[in-house]
């Protein structure tokens, strides 16, 4: 259970005890500034009752307690702890005896401040010794210092033994409170962006017949809220955050992917992003001059691993083109142009004279997923530019062109099933055969004027051809889609992009399919993430085992896998949205209507999005019929 408001997290088991073994404490900035956090009633410890999550940076547990002798079996002390991503724990005994109760209470307390690297891989070190400290304890090493206060400040703190200690006088049915509050040397109060007054993201909601789409969007929302993060720079960008516990800082690509997904909740963390890794592209002369860096990620038991350099460069123009769309100003359009010109400048000069942009290794493969990225990238762009009036939209068309053209040729593999698109073809060029989920790409062609989606990179034949593949149970789980077909060799129901369902391209796959008007496919695919999101508790992870469904089975996690992550909850937003398939062109003041119609979910409401800078609602009806009910005045409905 993950507690999140970024830079603070707190990790526990559903037993409420934080007794400092594998990840469970309090984190501030990747540090763990308390590991254990040990409540003893009457010299017990409470039986844990129950467990919950009850916001993204809080979570709630029940303990009971019997201390009258000879009183039966029923509790009647009740522990509840709220434990806060920001370094609080409150807790809150209440009496249930018929007589007053006089009640030790103790709290122990250690920590080894580690960092989360080194908890990961099991290289931390024994707790520290404690020292008392103001109202509470103190420890301190090479790497910093931290320390709890508690309030009421407690009548012993033994530093030998990590413990504080109270006594209380409770009265029949009283209640006494003890606040405990953990802090880092150095490092003022958590404020997390997500829960203040200028956070960028709309507080979306959903309603329907269905009532896992209002839990689904709400979770949804929380998530994206609590993984914010601010440019300590310029307080006034953010970004997302790729996920907790393992990857709380920036992932260039990652936090692009997300913000575009999440752009029905507004384009102020796009803007954020967007001018964030601006601040980091390379502008330096050679061949890598425009690329936004960043790190390599594994890409299965087939392919290399790639750089998300080039994914992070081709996915910066699409998400200035898109979130223009949603409504991003003229003003902000033209700060963010520059950066987006140089992406695009880089790619031209990049595929040089062939139509294919390969690895930026030489001798790498030629990835399918990064043809689907530069094409996007590539109409988007032209079109941008040429709002704009910016030169260089033809050549981009033309190279666009001319991919297209290669690609249904050289990428697509004839055989008696119908055909597949190839996963990327080697130096030599031979095409690699095995069926993957980044496919899915080749479905998220973009979103142009007019409420149009740009052509693809394959025919309609090949098209249909690959939604009937997507929609198979060698890739569809049941609670999503495979990261590697079943039947393919190297395939791993728990590799990260080798079998385990990956939320973010199963998501693509629903909008793509709905977008291709291939909406049986796409409702399936919906309703098995839906399915999964409820075993989750509606905060789905980034991945998950791809194992496939069955009577009484439900989704096993990874144990790998970032859960709050923010592609997965920026998914979740894209997954709803699909249904009502809402697409804007504030610039010329219109916003199409695309709903399922066959309404997989019956009837949805969603309210708080954000269209050309002002609220935005829709409601779906059980026939597939759209209903705009608020938008920005002006805003006319599209053919």
């Amino acid at each position: 259970m993950i507690c999140v408001a970024l830079p603070g997290l707190a990790v526990s088991t559903e037993q409420g005890q934080l007794t400092g073994h594998g990840l469970e404490g309090f984190y501030r900035a990747g540090r763990r500034i308390l590991s254990r956090c040990q409540v003893r009633v009457a010299g017990r410890e409470p039986l844990a009752v129950q467990a919950r999550m009850t916001s993204a940076d809080r979570a709630r547990f029940v303990g009971t307690l019997r201390v009258t002798p000879h009183g039966g079996p029923d509790p009647d002390v009740i522990v509840e702890r709220t434990r806060c991503a920001d370094g609080t724990e409150l807790i809150t005994l209440h009496s249930a005896a018929a007589r007053p109760l006089r009640l030790p209470v103790e709290v122990a307390l250690g920590t080894d401040l580690a960092d989360l690297g080194a908890i990961a891989s099991g290289t931390v070190g024994p707790e520290l010794a404690a020292s008392v400290h103001d109202c509470g304890l103190r420890w301190s090493c090479a790497a910093g210092a931290s320390s709890v206060t508690a309030d009421p400040p407690p009548a012993d703190a033994i530093a030998s033994a990590g413990l504080l200690r109270w006594e209380f006088d409770v009265p029949p049915g009283g209640t006494i409170r003890v606040e405990l509050r953990v802090r880092l040397d150095g490092a003022g109060p958590v404020r997390a962006v997500g829960r203040a007054a200028t956070s960028p993201l709309a507080a979306a909601q959903a309603t329907g017949d269905d009532p896992r789409v209002g839990a689904l969007l709400a979770t949804s929302v929380a998530d994206l809220q609590a993984l914010l993060v601010r440019d300590p720079a310029h307080p006034a960008d953010t970004h997302f955050a790729a996920g907790a516990p393992w990857r709380c800082g920036l992932a260039p690509a990652d936090a692009l992917a997300a913000a575009r997904m999440a752009l029905p909740l507004g384009t102020r963390l796009a803007v954020g992003t967007l001018r964030i890794l601006a601040r980091t592209q390379n502008t330096a002369p050679g061949p890598r001059c425009g690329m936004i860096p960043g790190p390599r990620r594994d890409a299965g038991a087939h392919l290399p691993p790639v750089c998300t350099s080039t994914e992070a460069t081709l996915l910066f123009p699409v998400l200035l083109a898109e979130a223009r769309r949603w409504g991003l100003t003229d003003l902000e359009t033209e700060e963010l142009l520059p950066a987006a010109e140089r992406c695009l400048t880089w790619l031209r000069t990049a595929v040089g004279e062939g139509p294919y942009l390969g690895d930026l290794q030489p001798g790498g493969p030629v990835r399918c997923e990064t043809q689907a990225h530069a094409y996007r990238a590539a109409l988007l762009g032209a079109d941008l530019l040429e709002a704009r009036d910016r030169p260089g939209g033809g050549a981009l068309r033309e190279w666009a062109r001319k991919l297209r053209a290669t690609f249904r040729r050289d990428f697509w593999i004839d055989d008696p099933g119908g055909g597949r698109p190839a996963a990327a073809r080697t130096a030599d060029g031979r095409p690699l055969p095995h069926l993957c989920a980044t496919t899915v790409h080749l479905l998220d062609t973009g979103l142009l004027g007019g409420g149009a989606h740009a052509p693809g990179l394959l025919d309609r034949v090949q098209t249909e051809q690959l939604a009937r593949l997507l929609g198979s149970p060698v890739m569809d789980s049941g609670w999503g889609l495979r990261g590697l077909g079943a039947n393919e060799a190297g395939y791993n129901p728990f590799g990260h992009r080798s079998g385990a369902v990956r939320v973010q391209e199963t998501a693509i796959a629903v909008a793509g399919l709905a977008a291709a008007g291939f909406e049986k496919e796409s409702a399936v695919l919906l309703r098995g993430v839906l399915t999964a999101a409820e075993a989750f508790g509606h905060r789905l992870p980034e991945m998950y085992a791809g194992e496939q469904r069955g009577d009484g089975r439900a989704p096993l996690p990874h144990p790998a896998a970032c859960r709050p992550a923010a592609t997965a909850a920026a998914a979740g937003v894209l997954l709803l949205t699909t249904l009502a398939g809402v697409r804007p062109d504030a610039p010329a003041g219109t916003v199409t209507l695309r709903p399922l119609r066959g309404a997989p979910l019956g009837e949805i409401g969603l309210s708080g999005l954000r269209v050309a800078g002002a609220p935005f609602s829709v409601r779906v009806s059980r026939l597939g019929l759209a209903l705009v009910e608020e938008a920005a005045d002006g805003l006319q409905l599209g053919v």
